[in-house]
């Protein structure tokens, strides 16, 4: 309550893009005070949760994590575990370091809950999010996180190199990722959505399948990001596709173009402008998505399931449908940094009761 009084009364009246990287940052500098820090882990933390899930070879804490976007840069990995997230998937990383779209790009529609962004996969790029995941890894504090990487197409490179632009992200962040994303459904990148097209996407994952192996002793797991725009015959093609390449998941949805069904004011959604939109409105649409993948893979596919996530209902929901972990972003930026230990909790007690 009182970090909905404190966003609704000065955090809704600040930039959003300033306010993100304000408590960002507040975050990060509480996770690296060792006392602090550890009192959190305990207080907050995913284990111990009963809720702890096995897929892709990798253990989870639990099936709630943040979804890419949040820590574009893997800056905070440790602060987020430590508020009680089971994963977190950094990015979306491109090839090449790059600003992104021109300021104001993040947009709140408050009535809605909701989002609206245009960054433009503005990050350090793959060489300095390598440097950052290296540390991390040498540092002993480290939190045992599982962390995923997002990676997608640099804008500049032109789009018949768009295979090896993402064979270079491949190349020098997989040995440094518990799992690999192919973001190919940003609408925030001209051209990139063009690569959801199944004779497109397939020489693109094969391409990032073998550039994984080639520089890793182990096995990463490979999945792929869609939208949710998708029609269902394009999404069932897709589906067909992973299980075909194989691969080992899909994360099901990205954000939306569509304006449907808002609440806000016709006003205030043409100011925020074009751009993805998450949170609440996003949520129907995710879930069908993920009832349709999953009767299309079959029970062993991982699917993370992201879009309207805003409770631990919301998350039992998934999960009841088909999801194997589900993530979040917009909820957590309305709800604040005590949301993921209150919706596990929230979780744990319906999963508790269902197995009653």
């Amino acid at each position: 309550m009182v970090y909905r009084r404190l966003f609704d009364t000065v955090l809704a009246r600040t930039d959003a893009e300033t306010a993100h990287r304000a408590g960002f940052g507040l975050l990060r500098a509480a996770a690296g005070v060792p006392g602090l820090a550890t009192l959190g882990r305990r207080r907050l933390g995913a284990r111990g949760t009963g809720l702890e899930v096995r897929a892709m070879g990798l253990r989870f804490p639990s099936p709630l994590g943040v979804a890419a976007g949040f820590d574009k840069n893997a800056e905070g990995i440790d602060a987020l575990a430590g508020l009680g997230f089971g994963f977190v998937e950094v990015g979306t990383v491109t090839g090449r370091a790059q600003p992104g779209n021109p300021r104001p790009r993040l947009f709140r529609l408050t009535a809605d809950r909701a989002v609206v962004n245009r960054m433009g996969f503005n990050n350090d790029g793959a060489a300095r999010v390598v440097d950052r995941l290296a540390r991390r890894r040498g540092r002993r504090r480290a939190q045992p996180a599982v962390v995923g990487v997002n990676i997608g197409k640099t804008k500049d490179v032109p789009e018949p190199e768009a295979v090896s632009d993402y064979e270079t992200s491949t190349r020098l962040l997989a040995p440094y990722a518990d799992y690999l994303v192919v973001n190919v459904s940003s609408p925030n990148t001209p051209g990139l959505r063009d690569l959801q097209a199944v004779e497109r996407l397939h020489p693109l994952l094969q391409a990032v399948r073998r550039q994984a192996d080639a520089v890793c002793q182990r096995r990463v797991p490979l999945l792929v990001k869609i939208a949710p725009d998708l029609g269902d015959d394009e999404v069932l093609a897709v589906a067909d596709l992973a299980v075909r390449v194989p691969l080992d998941g899909i994360v099901a949805t990205n954000t939306t173009v569509s304006r449907d069904g808002l609440r806000s004011s016709p006003a205030e959604v043409e100011a925020a402008g074009a751009g993805g939109l998450s949170g609440p409105p996003l949520r129907d649409r995710s879930l069908s998505v993920l009832k349709l993948l999953r009767d299309r893979v079959g029970a062993d596919m991982t699917l993370i399931s992201v879009g309207g996530v805003a409770t631990g209902a919301d998350v039992h929901e998934r999960l009841a449908a088909g999801a194997t972990l589900v993530q979040a972003y917009t909820a957590f930026v309305y709800e604040g940094p005590f949301w993921p230990k209150r919706v596990t909790r929230e979780l744990a007690g319906l999963a508790a009761g269902a197995d009653r």
